[in-house]
């Protein structure tokens, strides 16, 4: 990659800060703090814990299971928000970029976000990838892995008016979404790298997952 997703990342929300108003940056601001403060990602899943079995369904309606793709070898999963979110977009863009190491490196890589089936084959469509992306309906394996949180009722007006309806988008009632994570779960189907941020404006390195990828024996 020619630059860091960091510093796309970092480049991006500068942008933003110029362009948002202070008042919606401010509330944007106080979730992330407030999720933070609740120390949920230092109780998700960690290295060395079984990753929770799943079937789901991709973005041609295909069920896919843990079972099926660790058969072939092992995998980075990565979670994201949803095709609305532009880090998101950003993370996966990446990833797709070095998809052809990540094969090279033995390993497989998958994308889950809790958007029903139409709109995880928007995120293929948009971001040309060519790995699996598989909806996660609820945010049941989310919750498995200690990632699932209730969304910030607060954001709710900011995100009506950036026309974004998790629930419709979700095909749910409650407002529940992913944190931004990364794993790496070798053949045996346990986890030996666990990545969660609780800021979704900050993503682990795809890099550093393929290293992970590489030291698995």
């Amino acid at each position: 990659m020619s630059s860091s997703l960091e510093k796309t990342l970092s480049d991006f929300q500068a942008s933003v800060a110029e362009n948002m108003p202070e008042d919606m940056l401010n509330a944007l601001q106080g979730a992330i703090d407030k999720l933070a403060a609740t120390e949920i990602a230092n109780n998700a899943l960690k290295a060395g814990s079984d990753f929770p079995a799943f079937e789901l369904v991709n973005a041609t309606y295909e069920m896919i299971s843990l079972k099926s793709l660790l058969k072939k070898s092992p995998l980075i999963i990565n979670f994201y928000r949803g095709s609305w979110c532009p880090y998101c977009n950003f993370e996966l863009q990446a990833y797709q970029q070095l998809l052809p190491e990540i094969k090279a490196a033995g390993g497989q890589l998958v994308a889950i976000s809790p958007q029903q089936v139409d709109n995880s084959l928007d995120t293929v469509e948009k971001n040309n990838l060519q790995f699996e992306v598989l909806s996660d309906h609820n945010n049941i394996l989310a919750d498995k892995l200690g990632i699932r949180f209730d969304f910030d009722s607060a954001l709710k007006p900011i995100y009506e008016q950036l026309n974004l309806d998790l629930g419709k988008m979700h095909g749910v009632e409650d407002w529940q979404l992913p944190m931004p994570a990364t794993y790496v779960v070798d053949q045996h189907g346990i986890i030996v790298l666990a990545s969660v941020n609780a800021d979704y404006t900050s993503r682990l390195e795809p890099e550093e997952a393929l290293a992970a990828l590489k030291s698995i024996s």
